[in-house]
This record gives C-alpha cells, structure tokens and sequence, in this order.
C-alpha cells in the first residue's frame, strides 16, 4: 500500500462496502444533530439579527425595540408553520428530494429547478454563515483569536468536510455531543434566568445594557417608514427558519421507518427551536442588550473598554454573562457550545447539499458524479464542491455574519414558497384521484395554504428589504447556475436520443480488422503482437510507421529474419509523424471495407514510480486519444509492467473484511506470483465511438 493510500485511509477510514449501507443509516436521536444542527443553531444569530435591526431605530424619539416581543411572535408562528408544513412533505414525498421534488412533480421541472438553485445556494450559506458565525462566538469567548478570523473559518470548513467524507453516522456521533451540549446549556440559561428574575426578584443586566446608542438619523412617526424596518427586522429574524427544510430532505438518510422517524424528528427540532429562540428574544430584551453593526462609533455613554480591547460581544455572550456572571464555568460552556454547535450547523448543509445533487444528477440536471457514492458510502463529490464554494463566499466576505446573512434567507424562503405551493397542487390532484382521504386533504390544504401565503409574504420582504444589502447577489449567482442546470438536462438528453437504438441502428460489422503497431522487436511488442493473435480476427497486420526511413528498413530486415508470420505494413511519415500517417490508412481502409470493424493494439509500458514517467515518451496515450475519434476503431492497449511497477503499484490495497472466499487461503508467494502472472498479461480494451462515460 503506498504512502498516499495509506494517508487516504487513516483520513478516511476503509472503505464500506454496499452491503453495509443499512448500518450507516441514522436513528433518530443521531439524526436529529445531523440534519436540525442548523435551525437549532439559528437561534444564536436570529435574535442577533433582529436586535441589531431595531437597536438603531426610533420612532418619535421611542427606540423601536418595544415591536421586538410582537416581531418575535410572528416569527416563532412562522417556525411552527413551516414544521407542521414539511411534516406533510416528509409524508407525501420520502424520497428525499423535499422542495424540489413536491415543485417538480405538481408544478414542472422549472419550478423544480427555481428551488433546486435556491436550496443548492442556501445550503453553500448555511456553511458560510454557520461557520463564521460559530467563529465569531468563539472569539467572543477568546478576543485574542479575532486577528485570525478568516483562517479559524476556513480551517473549520476543512475539518468539517474530512469528518464528513467519514460517512453518515461516524459524522452524526462526532456531532451529536456538542449539540445536545448546545441544547442542554441554552435550557440552562432560559431556566436559571426565570430562577433568578422570579424566585430570587433578582434584575439581570447584560453587559452593553447601560451603553446609550446614537441613531444617526431619526426616522420621523411616518408609517411606511415604521412599517419598512419592522418588515427589515422581521426578515432578519427569519433567519431563525433556515435549515427546517434538512429533514425533508434527508429522509432517506433515515432507519426504518424512515417516514415516521423523520416526522418525529422535525418535531423535536420545532419545539426546540421555538423555546430556544422565544427565550433568547425575552431575555435579551429583559437584560437590556445593545447589539449593533458598529460599537464604538454608535454607543456612547459607558466605558467603551471592551471594544478598544476586542470585538463586540454577541447576544448570547451577553445572555451568558448577565445570567451566569463574567468568568463563570457555565459562561463558558454555554460559549463553547454555542460556538460548537454553530460550527457543526454547517454540517446540514453536509447531508442536505450531497443528497439534493445526487437526486438532481439522477435527474440529469447535474454531472453524474454527484450521483456515486465514495468509499464510505457518502456523496463525497458532492461534499467537496459544497465546501469549495463555501470557502469562496468565506474569503470573498471576510467571514463577517453580517454582511453573510443578506444573501442566506432568500434562497430559504423561495424553497419554502415553491414547496408549499406545490403542496396544495399536491392535495388537490391526490383528492381527485382517491389517493388521498378529504380529512387529509382538509388539514393540508389548511397547513401549506398558511404556510405559503406566509413564507410568500416574508419571501417579497426579504427580496425588497435585502436587495441593495446584498441579497442582489444570490440573483446573479441563482441566474447562470439555473441556466447552466437546464442545459446540462438538455446535454444528457441529446447524448440519450443520439445513442438511443433505433431502425437505423447498425448491428454485425462486415468483417473483422486489426493492426498492430510495431516500432522494434522487444518482449512489449510481441506481447501486443500474441494478444492479437489470440483473438483470432479475420485479418491481422502489423503496421510499423516510418518516421525514419533507415530505421524502417532495418526493422523489415529483422522482421523477415525472425520469421513472423504476420504480414507487415510500412506507413510512410515524411513529416514525423506517427498519429496522422495511421489516421488516414485506417480511414481510407474503411472507406474501402464499409463498416468493418478496426482494431488498434499498442504495447504500453507500467512503471512504478513518478520520476520514471519523465523518461518515457508516452507515444501510445497520444495515439489512443487521437485514435479515439476516428470512426469504427478501437484501441487496446497491452500493458507490460516493468520490474518498478510489480514493487510500487499504487493500487495494491490489503485484503477488506469479507473479500476472503473458501480456498482463497494460498500462501502469500504463490498468491503474489499467481497476480504478477495476471496482471503482466492483462489487458484492457479502450473502445471507440461507441464508448460511453
């Protein structure tokens, strides 16, 4: 096994066969910090959000946090809604396309592909903004760490991918901990904080509480001017909803019964987030927290201390510090698994983007090697395309939570709005056709009618009240990926009606030719020359390309000295050439035999370590990709593996648990000797136009 395969499996671990699927599916209590470790975490930067946007404002000289209790309301109605929403989904449609597959079968594949954009970007920023932002918790707890921000960030991505490419449930008990921690940690908080505020009458007082801030400008008692930053903090604190979806779309992610166990599943994940989110906006409104984009230059009236010596604490922060006290052990936990549970938020992201393109690549609307599963049993192609648009968007915006989260909500929502639309095409159509019952079909058109209108409502506030912050982006990006995913379906359905057998289909060539290349007389050469034989086709020659006029001579001299009974053909190449010469015999061979069938044979050489390459002069891969594209030829190409190679294979693997079969126990020499034999007479076969990747 060489160093690399080695490095691959200490990263990855061994590879798992198929059989071993079933294990790697989730139960429920590992399933749940998988798939719901996003909208669980949202609740960190949610009430964030929102608070920042109502800080700032005032009305009639009234800071208009007094609608923060109210905007909460609505947003914890709006959680509720889309839970009980996608409990319907998980129901209806199992498969595990969610959205995208409830748009594609009751409105059309382009619906299908407006949510399939959505969800991929969504997703792509679910990693950005969950990274950035559990690397801002954590520098909330250690300011000296905020130099180092970007690549904090970027390291976390890199670990999150490796743990990942693991598979599903070592990912899944890798994570579990610092989620329920999270969870565990914030319930904590909420309950000594009511502790303290109603048993003991104590007042909690977060650290920014006694800071006045200056609103630079004052917004007059107009309506629409009200109306519009109410709408701009509600959209802010949507971002609590994002990742409900996971569930959906993991189901088959799932154990028997893989529909009920994800119901109950997004179930715990809608009571845990609203307790969480409804305690955080209390709390932070009873402590008095001050969070907005700028500290310095917008709170006055305290000692500004803490940020000359770092960055502003976030809500939780504050939360943590006014209940627990400055330096207590539970502050930082509570930190540590705010911080942790941000970080692995990405980690939805990690199960939903890979299953989504598998199913679009299923649909001919990605590459089809989303489609594959690696060594251990995971997307892995998938994984890694996420995490290196992530990093991009991590680079490009600095890691900054704030400046990130514009674009996040919009792709949600319009899933979200897609989805439940679908939904109710989805009831009325399974009314009519008896597949479902009325009762059904009465609480789902209720559930996804609400559910639509009011992730439609928040949908058009997001698009006007984020458009010039940056959400204009996810436009120009969902634009050309929408564009690019409706060609590549138009791509694989060209290539299928084009190698689709139809009455003109030709079966049965004429006759049967083959060619060997031969440039001197060596053990490669007349391996290639034996093999070709041994396949006993109707006419074989040996081409030998006269590159060098003198040497050409000598070759047929010593090709008649040896006697072989094969006869040999001399292409002239006055320019030097070996592929074109050959190009334009073979082709005026079958212009003058019709549609027989041409066989190419080269000898190529194996060798066993890198450095070896740059001593050879690679001719036969040359020839092979042009001799790819001439019509009616195949090329094969005789391997003959030199002493390096029978020592330095890069593929040789050890034995995997279950390969050993009844009288495979030979001793190790024989066995070895036994493979060398195999392999240095071995042959692979490179078709030609009807090749299909």
């Amino acid at each position: 096994m060489t160093e690399k395969h080695t490095g691959k499996r200490i990263l990855l671990g061994k590879p798992l066969s198929t059989r071993k699927l079933e294990g790697e599916l989730l139960q429920k209590r590992i399933a749940l910090p998988i798939f719901a470790s996003d909208p669980l975490s949202s609740v960190a930067y949610g009430p964030q959000e929102l608070l920042l946007i109502l800080t700032l404002g005032a009305v009639g000289g009234v800071s208009t946090l007094i609608f923060a209790p109210w905007i909460a309301a609505v947003v914890v109605l709006l959680l509720a809604v889309v839970v009980l929403s996608y409990r319907k989904v998980i129901k209806a449609y199992p498969s595990g396309g969610g959205d995208y597959e409830v748009a594609k079968t009751n409105l059309g594949e382009r619906a299908s592909l407006v949510v399939a954009c959505a969800l991929l970007i969504d997703y792509v920023m679910t990693v950005a903004v969950s990274i950035s932002s559990g690397t801002d918790n954590l520098i909330s707890a250690f300011p000296v760490l905020d130099p180092l921000r970007i690549e904090i960030a970027v390291g976390f991505v890199l670990i999150l991918l490796a743990v990942n490419l693991r598979g599903i449930r070592e990912s899944g008990v890798a994570f579990a901990l610092p989620t329920y921690i999270f969870i565990a940690s914030v319930f904590v908080m909420l309950g000594t904080g009511f502790y303290r505020m109603l048993i003991l009458g104590e007042d909690l007082t977060a650290p920014s509480a006694g800071y006045d801030v200056i609103v630079e400008q004052q917004l007059e008692t107009t309506p629409l001017l009200l109306v519009f930053l109410l709408l701009r903090a509600f959209a802010s604190g949507s971002a609590a909803l994002t990742g409900v979806e996971a569930i959906a779309n993991g189901v088959p992610a799932f154990r028997e019964p893989k529909t009920k166990n994800a119901q109950i599943t997004m179930s715990w994940m809608g009571i845990t987030a609203i307790t969480m989110f409804a305690g955080i906006v209390f709390f932070g409104l009873t402590t008095g927290v001050r969070y907005i984009e700028s500290g310095e230059a917008q709170l006055t009236g305290a000692d500004l201390a803490q940020f000359s010596a770092g960055p502003q604490l976030s809500v939780i922060a504050q939360l943590g510090i006014a209940i627990f006290g400055n330096g207590a052990i539970m502050f930082f936990i509570l930190q540590a698994a705010t911080a942790a549970v941000l970080l692995l938020a990405a980690n939805t992201a990690f199960n939903g983007f890979p299953l989504l393109s598998s199913v679009l690549a299923k649909d001919s609307f990605a590459p089809k090697s989303l489609l594959t599963r690696g060594d251990r049993l995971v997307y892995s192609n998938g994984m890694l395309s996420l995490a290196a648009a992530a990093l991009v968007m991590i680079l490009i915006f600095q890691a900054d939570v704030t400046r990130l989260i514009q674009l996040y909500v919009l792709g949600v929502f319009t899933s979200f709005t897609v989805g439940q639309i679908g939904m109710l095409r989805h009831w009325k159509r399974g009314l009519a056709n008896g597949s479902v019952t009325p009762r059904e079909a009465r609480s789902g058109r209720i559930i996804n009618g609400v559910g639509a209108t009011m992730t439609g409502v928040v949908l058009i506030i997001v698009t006007i009240t984020k458009f010039a912050e940056g959400a204009w982006l996810v436009f120009a990006i969902a634009i050309p990926l929408y564009w690019v995913m409706w060609n590549t379906s138009r791509y694989y359905k060209t290539i299928e009606m084009e190698i689709a057998l139809d009455d003109s289909t030709e079966f049965g060539a004429s006759g049967d030719y083959a060619v060997v290349l031969m440039d001197k007389l060596n053990k490669p050469q007349m391996k290639a020359l034996d093999y070709a034989l041994s396949s006993k086709h109707t006419r074989l020659d040996a081409v030998h390309v006269a590159v060098d006029p003198v040497r050409a001579e000598a070759f047929k001299a010593e090709w008649k000295d040896y006697k072989i009974k094969v006869p040999l053909k001399i292409i002239e190449s006055p320019f030097r050439e070996f592929s074109a010469p050959l190009i334009e015999y073979l082709e005026e061979h079958r212009r003058r035999k019709g549609n027989e069938r041409i066989s190419v044979y080269m000898p190529k050489l194996i060798v066993g370590h890198w450095w070896e390459h740059i001593f050879h002069n690679h001719r036969a891969n040359r020839m092979r990709k042009r001799l790819l594209y001439v019509r009616g030829v195949m090329v094969t190409l005789v391997p003959w593996r030199l002493e390096s190679a029978e020592k330095f294979n890069p593929f040789d693997r050890k034995p995997l648990p279950g390969d050993a079969r009844r009288g495979d126990a030979v001793r190790p020499r024989v066995r070895a000797h036994h493979d060398r034999r195999l392999a240095r007479n071995a042959t692979y076969v490179i078709a030609g136009e009807d090749d299909d990747d």
